[in-house]
């Protein structure tokens, strides 16, 4: 899935020249950090807008006690 991203310009040189001294592709090493960097921020973003979500109203959370009980154990 082909997608574009801007990136500023230090970060885009430092890619480059990760690229130009490892001979290895730019894609290489963007691929490599979004797989090694996508568990902490689904953990981060997701747990944020489950917050929210629980502040407005829109969920809400319950004790491991309340949860217990919920399902018999």
């Amino acid at each position: 899935m082909p997608t574009t991203v801007r990136l500023p310009q230090d970060i885009e040189d430092r890619i480059d020249f990760l690229s130009e001294a490892t001979n290895r592709p730019k894609a290489f090493y963007l691929r490599e950090m979004i797989i090694n960097s996508l568990p902490e921020m689904e953990e981060t973003y997701l747990a944020q807008a489950l917050l929210e979500k629980i502040r407005s109203g829109q969920s809400k959370a319950i004790s491991l006690e309340e949860l217990e009980k919920e399902l018999n154990i």
